[in-house]
């Protein structure tokens, strides 16, 4: 199975959250956009992972959330990575709290232990809203920037635990499936 560790966010922010990008949905744009249900902040990729080692990175989870506290975390400000060039990813940005990054710093820790290789990049918290389609041309992304720019977006939604998600992928993307939360106190 297909696994990743992810910060939910709360349906009614997920909701307000698609209803703002409405106007880029609506732009035409060469986007694969991500559905309402599935915005999250992935906080660790796992990739493929049986059964025996889904029950390692559970109890890897529960260690790496400890005594965390149950946080506000701020989402707003759109972007894309790279953020200059031909963009490939749409981005809303979460505040880069020392709780956030504490948790995904423990989860890299903890499931490095079990052999899941380390993540190369700096943590950036951020929730994707959208992919640029691989045969985009830069024509058809012209005033993408500035229109995602334009958006006004901000919520700061209590985050009460750390999930693992299943992915199952299919023709029309990926579908998530909770597996379970490790609460936060």
């Amino acid at each position: 199975m297909r696994l990743f560790v992810a910060v939910n966010l709360p349906t009614a922010t997920r909701g307000r959250l698609w209803e703002e990008v409405e106007p880029l949905r609506a732009g035409k744009y060469p986007v694969k956009w991500v559905d309402a249900a599935a915005l999250h902040l992935t906080v660790k990729f796992l990739g493929d992972v049986n059964e025996a080692k889904r029950v390692e990175v559970e109890r890897g989870l529960e260690a790496a959330v400890g005594d965390t506290k149950t946080f506000n975390l701020a989402v707003g400000e759109f972007g894309t990575f790279p953020p200059v060039k031909q963009p490939r990813v749409l981005w809303v940005g979460c505040e880069t709290l020392p709780v956030l990054e504490l948790l995904a710093d423990g989860v890299e820790r903890e499931m490095a232990a079990i052999g899941f290789p380390v993540e190369g990049r700096p943590f950036r918290p951020h929730v994707t809203i959208g992919r640029v389609k691989r045969d985009a041309r830069p024509a058809q992304l012209e005033g993408l920037r500035d229109q995602l720019k334009s958006l006004e977006f901000f919520e700061e939604p209590n985050i009460e635990s750390i999930d693992l998600m299943r992915s199952h992928l299919g023709p029309t993307g990926p579908r998530y499936e909770l597996l379970s939360a490790v609460e936060f106190t």
